[in-house]
């Protein structure tokens, strides 16, 4: 738990939703009276009953590693834990997939995130996503999201083979962003999966794929087809033939469970109810009514920007207000009614 007493105490104040799935709601935020100690709510509270077992499980997996990993630079500081869910720090940084990074300090110092977390009987167990590595701003290593983490009182042959899969984890990282860096030694543990890895890709990932994709509803996204291209025409004809309808931009983003989705960004005063019934079916999987779309200097919608609010890639939207900060204004009240908040993405 938190050093401060009054820390943990303090009032949460929501900020912004950043996603959502059956197990949980993530949302950043702050606490009363500490404007400067940004946090972040796994919330439980809106869980579905079904899913209450699965998502308290991971819960206390969560509550457990940050606990054990209290203290390392680099890890969440957990502030407390209520019947809403749980609360910690938020980490300051940009995921990996966005920081790419290729300086050695970077690999050297997850390299010590990853020791310390050894040594306090901690394996991550989901550090192969990239968007739970972060760079820093001062460029150093940081891990997030512990939901499947492992806390081991025995430093056994499991505990062994779940850290040198957490390392193996993080070379791949290094293979897909600085493959120039990889030694001899990091290259032939890459090759060798151990035999549990090799085993859970043969079985155990079959029956997980079937879990999250078939009955949890989760999808990896995989392929983007022509959806945009064969549907979008006549969805933009449907909806432009209503007086009160001014643009239409079509964007793509990861379906749960069926691939490409199609997100309908429509300048207007109309409703979404109102707007279902002018769109030709089948219509697209969400359609998000906008006062002003976020435009280029000639008049067309920024789908760069648009893409972005679709595929919910937050990260990449902070970066881009950063360099222009002319857009928020456009961009904060299309994003704070954004219809996905799945952190799932196309692979294309």
């Amino acid at each position: 738990m938190s050093d401060s007493p009054d820390l943990a105490k303090a009032e949460f104040l929501p900020g912004t939703v950043h996603k959502r799935d059956v197990f949980s709601e993530t949302v950043s935020g702050r606490l009363r009276g500490y404007p400067d100690f940004p946090v972040v709510l796994r919330k439980l509270d809106g869980v579905p009953v079904y899913a209450r077992p699965i998502a308290w499980w991971l819960a206390r997996k969560e509550v457990r590693g940050l606990r054990a990993v209290k203290g390392i630079e680099g890890c969440p500081l957990l502030i407390r834990v209520q019947n809403t869910g749980l609360l910690r720090s938020w980490t300051k940084g940009t995921p990996l997939h966005l920081a790419k990074p290729r300086d050695p300090a970077w690999y050297r110092d997850a390299r010590r995130l990853l020791r310390e977390m050894r040594r306090a009987g901690v394996t991550h167990n989901d550090i192969a996503k990239p968007q739970n590595w972060l760079m820093t701003p001062e460029g150093l290593a940081a891990v997030i999201d512990f939901q499947l983490a492992s806390t081991h009182r025995r430093r056994g042959i499991v505990f062994r083979l779940m850290a040198r899969e957490d390392l193996r984890h993080l070379l791949k990282q290094k293979r897909a962003y600085a493959p120039h860096l990889l030694t001899p030694s990091e290259t032939r543990l890459l090759a060798r999966k151990s035999l549990p890895a090799r085993l859970w890709m043969a079985t155990g990932k079959r029956a997980y794929n079937f879990v999250t994709r078939r009955l949890m509803n989760w999808s990896d996204g995989e392929g983007t087809e022509d959806r945009a291209e064969r549907e979008g025409p006549a969805l933009r004809k449907a909806l432009l033939a209503h007086p009160q309808v001014r643009d239409v931009a079509i964007c793509t983003f990861a379906l749960p469970a069926h691939g490409v989705g199609l997100y309908a960004f429509v300048e207007t005063s109309l409703g979404t109810a109102a707007l279902a019934k002018l769109a030709p079916q089948p219509g697209p999987d969400l359609l998000q009514p906008v006062k002003c779309l976020p435009r280029h200097a000639d008049g067309t919608p920024r789908l760069d920007v648009l893409d972005l609010i679709a595929a919910n890639r937050l990260d990449e939207l902070q970066e881009l207000n950063a360099r222009e900060p002319d857009l928020e204004g456009v961009i904060r009240p299309i994003l704070a009614h954004r219809l996905n908040l799945t952190d799932r993405v196309l692979r294309r």
